[in-house]
C-alpha cells in the first residue's frame, strides 16, 4: 500500500531542493497548455492577458493585451503553434503623458489593444479614456517600438482596431467608454490615412447594442471574401458573448450572429479576443474568462465558417454558436514544438529586471538595479508619497501576474536598513483592491517581521499590522501559498529551510480591471539624502504540495 504521508513529505523535501539550489525550469512548474500528447488544456495562458489580439506574419504568431497602468506596457508574446507562448518583450517602455502616469492610474492607460501587420511593419493601437487612440509601430515585434503617436485625442475613444482595404484606402473601427465618453453600446467607423497615424472625420455609427448587445465593444476589424466583419464582445466582462458583424461596406449596414456563448459550460463570459488564420486554412479564436483574483485568462478555441458566418468553439445544438472546449487537439502548423511557456520566476542573473516583471507607475531610475555578478536584484527604498493612504498609492511595487490557479511563490532577501532612517519596510505582497503581505520593518533596535493586511485599500482603508517577532538577524525567506479561490497563507523562515506560517489567511481580490498580482516593495516614509535596500536573491514559483 502506498504511503500517503511518505509521499507528501518526499514532495515537499524536492520541492525545498529546487527552491534552495535553483533548479527552476524555463517552463513553468504551475502551468502548461501543452499537455504532450498532441492536445492542449484551456486556458493556454493561466494569467491575467487580459483582451488579448494576435496576428500571424507567417509561421510566426503574436500577441498583445492589455496592460492598464502597468509599466512596461503592451506585453509581446510570441508562439509557433497557438499553444505554447513566450513573452518577448514591451511596445511601452513607459506611459504618455510621462508625468501623469508616474503616480498610480488604477484602470487607466492601455485598454484593449489590436495588433496588425502592415506593409512590412507591426502596428498595435489602443484607446486611452483619458486621452485618446494611439499608436505604435516597428519593424521588429521583439522591439524596441518607436514613440508612441496620438492618432487621435478625446474622452473614452477605446478599443480601436485598424483595417488597410485592398482599394488604398483604410479605416480605424473602435467603441466608446461610457464613463467618460458618456455613452457607451455603440460602435464605430472612422476613415484613416493610409500611414495609419490620423482619423480623417467622424465617420459613422455601426452599430447600436442598447436593445439586444449592451456593452458592445472590444472591436476586431477584418474582411473576408468581399465582406467586412466586426468581432465585438457584448454582455459584459463577466457575462458576455462574442458577437459577429457582418456587411458588404465598412460602413454597414451589418447583420449579426453570436458564434461564442458559455453554453453549459463553466466558461463564463468567453469573449473579446482574435481570430487566427492558420497557413494551411485552418481557424482558430483566442478570447477571454474573466476569473476574478486572477485576471482576465486567455482560452484558445477552433473555429470553422459556415459560409460566412463563423462558429467558435463546440456547436452542440446546430446553430452556429458554440461554446468553449476544455482540452483540443493543438493545430495544425506542420510540427511539434517546444512546451514553452511566460517567465515566473526569477533568479535575477540577467542585466535587467525580467520580462514578467511590471511596476505600477512609470519608475524612476533609482528604485532597481540588478547585480549578475552576485545574481541578486537590488532594490532601494523609496518615499512613500505624501498622498498615498496605503500601498495603493504607491508607484514602486514590482508585481508580476499569479500564473497559475494554485502555486507557491518564496523569495529569499537581505535587508540592510539606512542606520539614519525608522520604519523603512521591504516584503512579499499579494496585491489587489485588496492586499496582504509579510514584511521586515526597522526600528531603532532592529528589524522586525510584520503581517498586514488591507482590506478595501482602494478606497483607502488603514492597513492592520501585527509584529510577529524581531529578527536575529537581516534574511529572511518570505513565502506565500496561493490555494483555490485565491486563499493565501503567507510564512516565513529564518534558516531556509523550516518554514513557520502565519496564524491567518488573506484572500486575494482583483485590481481595477486586472487580476492580483504578487510582488515586492521597498519603501519609507521620510527624506534624507540617501536611503536603505534589500537584496533579492531570487523569486521563485513551485507548485502546492498539500
Amino acid at each position: 500500500m502506498i504511503n500517503k504521508n511518505l509521499i507528501k513529505v518526499v514532495s515537499i523535501f524536492l520541492l525545498e531542493i529546487c527552491f534552495a539550489h535553483g533548479a527552476i525550469s524555463q517552463v513553468s512548474e504551475v502551468w502548461q497548455a501543452d499537455q504532450g500528447d498532441g492536445t492542449y488544456l484551456n486556458p493556454i495562458l493561466h494569467a491575467d492577458y487580459s483582451d488579448p489580439d494576435v496576428v500571424r506574419v507567417g509561421g510566426d504568431f503574436y500577441m498583445t493585451a492589455s496592460s492598464f497602468n502597468a509599466v512596461p506596457g503592451l506585453p509581446i508574446l510570441h508562439s509557433k503553434d497557438l499553444a505554447n507562448w513566450k513573452l518577448i518583450g514591451h511596445a511601452l517602455q513607459s506611459l504618455p503623458p510621462e508625468d501623469h502616469f508616474s503616480k498610480p492610474q488604477h484602470g487607466n492607460g492601455v485598454w484593449a489593444p489590436a495588433i496588425r501587420y502592415h506593409e512590412g511593419e507591426y502596428y498595435i493601437y489602443w484607446g486611452d479614456p483619458d486621452f485618446g487612440i494611439f499608436v505604435v509601430k516597428t519593424k521588429d515585434p521583439s522591439g524596441p517600438w518607436e514613440a508612441p503617436i496620438l492618432v487621435e485625442a478625446g474622452k473614452g475613444l477605446i478599443d480601436p482596431c485598424p483595417l488597410w482595404d485592398e482599394d488604398g484606402k483604410a479605416y480605424l473601427s473602435h467603441a466608446y467608454a461610457g464613463s467618460r465618453a458618456g455613452i457607451k453600446s455603440i460602435l464605430v467607423v472612422k476613415p484613416m490615412n493610409w500611414e495609419g497615424t490620423k482619423t480623417l472625420g467622424s465617420g459613422k455609427l455601426v452599430f447600436d447594442g442598447h436593445e439586444s448587445h449592451p456593452t458592445v465593444e472590444g472591436t476586431k476589424f477584418y474582411k473576408r471574401n468581399g465582406f467586412y466583419y466586426i468581432f465585438a464582445p457584448a454582455g459584459g466582462v463577466s457575462t458576455g458573448w462574442q458577437l459577429i458583424l457582418k456587411s458588404k461596406s465598412p460602413y454597414g449596414p451589418y447583420e449579426e450572429h453570436i458564434a461564442l456563448a458559455q453554453g453549459n459550460t463553466e466558461i463564463n463570459g468567453p469573449h473579446q479576443g482574435a481570430w487566427v488564420d492558420l497557413e494551411n486554412g485552418d481557424d482558430w479564436f483566442i478570447h477571454f474568462q474573466d476569473k476574478d483574483a486572477y485576471g482576465r485568462i486567455a482560452h484558445l478555441q477552433p473555429m470553422v465558417w459556415n459560409g460566412d458566418w463563423p462558429t467558435i468553439g463546440e456547436d452542440i445544438e446546430g446553430q452556429g454558436t458554440g461554446q468553449p472546449v476544455m482540452r483540443h487537439k493543438k493545430p495544425n502548423i506542420g510540427k511539434e514544438y517546444a512546451v514553452a511557456t511566460p517567465l515566473d520566476s526569477d533568479e535575477f542573473d540577467g542585466d535587467d529586471i525580467g520580462l514578467q516583471w511590471q511596476w505600477h507607475a512609470n519608475p524612476k531610475a533609482t528604485w532597481a538595479f540588478p547585480n549578475p555578478s552576485k545574481s541578486q536584484l537590488r532594490l532601494f527604498t523609496d518615499r512613500i508619497p505624501d498622498d498615498a493612504k496605503n500601498l495603493w498609492g504607491v508607484p514602486n511595487l514590482l508585481l508580476q501576474k499569479f500564473p497559475a490557479e494554485e502555486f507557491v511563490t518564496t523569495t529569499s532577501l537581505t535587508f540592510t536598513p539606512n542606520e539614519k532612517l525608522i520604519e523603512e519596510k521591504v516584503g512579499l505582497v499579494v496585491m489587489g483592491m485588496s492586499y496582504g503581505y509579510i514584511g521586515l520593518e526597522s526600528q531603532k533596535d532592529g528589524i522586525y517581521l510584520h503581517y498586514v493586511k488591507c482590506i478595501d485599500a482602494e478606497n483607502g482603508k488603514p492597513e492592520e499590522k501585527k509584529v510577529i517577532k524581531k529578527l536575529d538577524g537581516n534574511q529572511v525567506q518570505l513565502r506565500v501559498i496561493v490555494g483555490k479561490d485565491a486563499v493565501c497563507e503567507f510564512s516565513y523562515s529564518e534558516d531556509g529551510s523550516k518554514f513557520t506560517k502565519i496564524n491567518d489567511t488573506f484572500k486575494a481580490t482583483p485590481g481595477k480591471w486586472i487580476g492580483a498580482k504578487v510582488g515586492l516593495f521597498a519603501l519609507r516614509n521620510s527624506q534624507i539624502n540617501d536611503s536603505g535596500y534589500v537584496d533579492i536573491d531570487w523569486f521563485r514559483f513551485g507548485k502546492r504540495v498539500d
